[in-house]
């Protein structure tokens, strides 16, 4: 079930006024209504940007299809309209005795927090969750929390490197969504890999800003885009959610190349895109509803990276037929060495 996004404040103020649950509904790949389904019950809230953002989102809905197609478990799911919704959406959830309830993003965090302190019997997960610094000490994880973590600048790092190995000006781009740490660990990483195989280079870095909207404003990623073009750079790489369907459209139209995040996004610019950074955010939903329903998900931390498989890189069938064949053997003894452990890509 998705609600639309100009309802859900309404629904969820009046469901909270009345005590009533969201509209009950049908998962796409799941025919059993969620509330008589004998087994699992999962109820996912995505990030901003919201389903179709064919990026982060997106990721968590195949993981998600996927555990209502093979585990047979009932899923239900809700777009936030703003802010101030993601902590009601996911307490419903949790009031109507879901099995698990995930928060998709780094926004969740403290959220999800929240709730799981008052329903100390529901399980809940968040993807790229961050522990909680406040006061400049790391506070415990509620026992029945499991963040779900990446290292983002060792995917970041391979993409870098085929920048810096394709580049023919020797200069090339990172745009960012919101200037958070999270968006900075792909930043160091694509720096880190442009300058192991390209120290001369010069790498362009600017964020959309620095509000959760960063993530959701392609006039500003094209913006952005359109000045490190002119600054010389032909390879640019973003990590920006939505905003990034602007960086793709400078690209296009300056005939430079781009290179996708978190999912495969060649089919937004197929003319420009060199390869996209995939981060497997598909795997840890699917991984942590088939490990809850298990009884087998555990409280804490779950960090994951190039050796786990969670992070990697378009580089077989037509869609990664820009990439140069030594280019991408070069690559290749890199993510092979980051995955033995022989290279620690800085997150800084």
């Amino acid at each position: 079930m998705l609600l639309d996004r100009p309802l859900l404040a309404t629904a969820l103020t009046f469901a909270l006024a009345v005590g009533l649950a969201l509209p009950k509904g049908r998962h796409a790949s799941n025919d059993a209504p969620a509330e008589s389904a004998a087994g699992f019950r999962v109820g996912l809230v995505f990030d901003v940007g919201g389903r179709g953002d064919k990026s982060f989102n997106d990721a968590a809905w195949l993981g998600l299809s996927r555990a209502a197609r093979e585990l047979h478990v009932a899923t239900e799911v809700v777009e936030p309209a703003g802010t101030e919704d993601r902590e009601a959406a996911l307490r419903l959830f949790a009031a109507r005795s879901f099995d698990l309830v995930i928060g998709v993003g780094f926004i969740f965090s403290r959220d999800v927090d929240t709730v799981a302190r008052d329903y100390p019997r529901t399980r809940f997960a968040c993807v790229d969750y961050a522990p909680d610094f406040s006061g400049g000490v790391a506070q415990p994880i509620p026992p029945n929390v499991t963040g779900l973590a990446f290292r983002e600048q060792e995917g970041a790092f391979l993409v870098g490197a085929i920048a810096g190995l394709t580049s023919k000006t020797r200069h090339v781009g990172f745009v960012g969504g919101m200037d958070i740490p999270l968006i900075h660990k792909f930043d160091a990483g694509y720096r880190t890999g442009v300058e192991a195989v390209c120290p001369p280079c010069v790498v362009h870095i600017a964020y959309a800003g620095s509000s959760p909207d960063a993530f959701r404003d392609p006039a500003k990623g094209k913006a952005i885009a359109l000045a490190q073009i002119s600054a010389g750079a032909d390879v640019l790489f973003h990590a920006s959610g939505s905003t990034g369907h602007g960086v793709f459209e400078a690209a296009r139209d300056a005939h430079v190349l781009a290179i996708g995040v978190d999912a495969d996004q060649y089919d937004e610019a197929p003319s420009a895109v060199l390869t996209s950074m995939i981060k497997r955010g598909d795997v840890a939903v699917f991984d942590a509803i088939a490990a809850a329903q298990k009884g087998e998900l555990r409280g804490g931390m779950l960090v994951l990276g190039v050796k786990e498989g969670a992070l990697d890189y378009v580089r077989e069938g037509p869609h990664a037929d820009k990439l140069d064949p030594a280019v991408l053997r070069q690559v290749e003894a890199l993510r092979a060495r980051i995955a033995a452990g022989a290279i620690d890509v800085p997150s800084e």
